[in-house]
């Protein structure tokens, strides 16, 4: 028996439905089809479809399937995994409105190099990778789930499939907390050079209990960033600018390298 789980995402996956009915026309699968399609609309009689069932009656199908064809979503793979099963998993595309974006490509490429999957990019070779199964012998999945998604959400993060302010979101934050410490010294302080270094060294402490990526080289790209702003303050001071406008231009100068830095690393 063949399973094919489409998860509780709120759009359409019939395109991967298609395909299957294909590939039952053309004689390449004559085992039993279930789908549990949840929102995806489609009608075939040759495929057991439902929408939704409990969690027990969909572990009981999962036990029985030979074969679980599936969507590119974390908890359905990793549920099939839990089982031991053969998978092949199609990604859900942003270009056919089936998901918000892409993340599922990345997804399913990842447990694909680590040997877990089949990964199925062209439904189109749908039965070549249904023949495929037949002889593949996936990873042993050991149980550690937190473990995986922290893997999966780094492998976006690193190949640069998420947006700039998810990435750069925290670092914005510690910029900003930069500024106001240093205003706030600078009330207190009449030397701007000690108020930045003191900002600086708060910055440092955030960026690391937060293990942003900075952590790859913490004091490499603090010192960089502390010797731009001294350089700046240096400047404005000679222009005999606001002590102010001199650190919100160094700290916008600073998050702007940093920024295009991150970006060429991640891809």
């Amino acid at each position: 028996m063949i399973l094919v789980t489409l998860g509780t995402q709120d759009k359409g996956f019939d395109r991967l439905l298609k395909a299957i009915d294909r590939e039952i026309k053309k004689g390449t699968i004559t085992d039993r089809v279930v789908v549990q399609a949840g929102y995806t609309e489609y009608q075939s009689d040759k495929m057991e479809i439902f929408d939704m069932i409990d969690k027990e009656a969909l572990e009981k199908l999962t036990q029985e399937a030979d074969l679980i064809i599936t969507h590119g979503g974390v908890g359905s793979i990793l549920t099939a995994l839990s089982y031991g099963k053969t998978i092949i998993a199609v990604p859900r595309l942003k270009k056919y409105k089936e998901h918000t974006n892409d993340h599922q490509k990345q997804i399913v490429n990842r447990f694909a190099k680590e040997g877990y999957i089949l990964a199925a990019k062209d439904l189109s070779q749908l039965g070549k990778m249904i023949e495929k199964a037949k002889t593949f012998h996936p990873k042993k999945y050991r149980s550690n789930r937190d473990q995986f998604l922290q893997v999966i959400d780094q492998y976006i993060i690193d190949t640069n499939h998420t947006s700039w302010l998810n990435r750069d979101g925290k670092i914005i934050g510690v910029v900003m907390i930069n500024f106001l410490v240093f205003w706030l010294l600078t009330t207190w302080l009449e030397n701007a050079y000690i108020a930045s270094s003191i900002a600086y060294l708060l910055s440092i402490g955030l960026t690391l209990l937060m293990h942003h990526s900075w952590l790859k080289a913490p004091f490499r790209l603090a010192f960089y960033f502390y010797a731009l702003d001294i350089l700046i303050l240096l400047l404005i001071d000679q222009l005999d600018w606001p002590i102010l406008v001199g650190k919100l231009l160094a700290n916008l100068i600073a998050f702007i390298i940093y920024h295009f830095l991150e970006k060429a690393n991640n891809k």
